[in-house]
């Protein structure tokens, strides 16, 4: 189907005019290969035929066109904008547009592909992600993460100039936290920098720097070991979690097998995530844990109801797709598995349905946890369920074994027993 000749006349006119007119095919044949609706394929082409005459009255080629000149268009154009009608001036829909054109005219060798920051600050972020990678074996996401913050504290201290970490005073970590602080003013947030921050002063000082005081300029937010209770749903609660999934909800029959892998086998969302089909023995009931946190590969038994629940999923509401991954996309782009933040989105999503006030997909894992050791497992037997590498992780649930805990209940001062 050719939608350009679908669009209204003014819009069909600015793309087949522009300097992108030779690859509109190509932008096209993307969102066809994405599985875009048609829909959404008209509305794209009516943006970036917006951003083709805008191109045209202010004389720039393809060769120009930038992440700069997109903010230029986004910003400045859009907000005087008196194109005639019919054209898009919402930001989202532009942006996105936008971006996917900047994907194909890269694939194309069209423009040139976004270059490699350079620079003291660039130098010392890859030689730390090295360090990362190679020395502690961070994962692509964890190091990503820690780079972001780094390279914030960097600019902070060093922007144009040389990164001499014996330059780095007290009070600049102190200074920095502070803004950081202000941006996020969480808990959590607090930790990350904390953590990220030592992190990153302990490579240093491998490196032969004086990081003592540094490292005291970083405070965290008083936390007790052990000092809470595992957040677990109460029996009533799962039996209304899984029943939530009803045929009015998106996607049913993914988002149950889903809960039932976090429920019944203790899996992680990033875990769920990457479960490909392969790791399914049906023959034998296992399942294999390639992607794990603790980096190695384990075998569970995998139980009837899970494995109903998977297949069910698997018959009956999986697209079709060439992708291996278990869970896949249902919203374009697709032929993807769907990510650890859309898991978690599917089980928050069924928790506010039943009236859960939390939203940690992590609460399926302490439920896991509280049911062995209801059923008389042990904590060693919780340890190896969960994959903890130590016992030390698991020592938080102790604090749940009714069992155990009354046979070592000291009696009431002043009563019998």
């Amino acid at each position: 189907m050719d939608f350009v000749a679908s669009l209204h006349p003014t819009p069909q006119t600015w793309l087949r005019n522009s300097a992108l007119a030779p690859h509109i095919d190509a932008y096209e044949a993307y969102l066809r290969q994405g599985r875009y609706a048609s829909v959404t394929t008209r509305g794209y082409l009516t943006c970036v035929a917006h951003f083709a005459h805008w191109m045209s009255q202010c004389g720039l080629q393809v060769p120009q066109v930038d992440e700069r000149s997109i903010r230029q268009f986004l910003d400045q154009h859009l907000r005087s904008c008196n194109c005639p009608c019919p054209v898009v001036r919402v930001y989202g829909d532009l942006r996105a547009a936008l971006g996917h054109l900047l994907i194909v005219l890269r694939a194309q060798s069209a423009i040139p592909k976004v270059p490699e920051p350079v620079g003291p600050i660039a130098d010392e972020l890859r030689r730390y992600d090295d360090h990362m990678c190679n020395a502690r074996g961070l994962t692509a996401g964890t190091r990503c993460g820690q780079l972001r913050i780094i390279g914030r504290l960097l600019l902070h201290k060093f922007v144009d100039r040389p990164v001499v970490i014996g330059k780095l005073q007290p009070s600049d970590v102190r200074q920095f936290i502070a803004v950081q602080m202000k941006l996020v003013d969480t808990v959590s947030n607090a930790f990350t920098l904390a953590s990220a921050l030592r992190s990153y002063l302990r490579y240093r000082s491998t490196c032969g720097d004086q990081i003592q005081g540094l490292l005291g300029a970083i405070s965290s937010p008083a936390h007790w070991g052990l000092a809470s209770l595992p957040r677990a749903l109460k029996p009533v609660d799962v039996e209304r979690l899984l029943a939530s999934f009803t045929p009015e909800v998106a996607s049913p029959l993914r988002g149950y097998a889903i809960v039932r892998c976090a429920l019944d086998l203790g899996l992680r969302s990033s875990e769920v995530a990457k479960l490909q089909l392969t790791d399914i023995d049906w023959r034998a009931a296992t399942v294999t844990l390639r992607s794990t946190k603790s980096r190695r590969q384990d075998i569970f038994p995998l139980p009837e109801v899970t494995g109903r629940a998977l297949a069910d999923y698997l018959q009956h509401e999986r697209p079709k797709t060439t992708n291996s991954a278990v869970f896949v996309r249902t919203m374009a782009p697709r032929d993807k598995p769907i990510g650890s933040d859309a898991i978690q989105k599917i089980i928050r999503n069924a928790y506010r349905r039943i009236g859960l006030n939390h939203g940690r997909s992590h609460a399926l894992r302490h439920t896991l946890a509280c049911q062995l050791l209801e059923g008389g497992s042990s904590l060693k037997d919780v340890a190896d369920v969960l994959r903890h590498r130590s016992l030390n992780t698991t020592r938080i649930y102790a604090k749940l074994d009714n069992r155990k805990l009354v046979a070592v209940a000291m009696p009431w001062p002043g009563s019998a027993t």
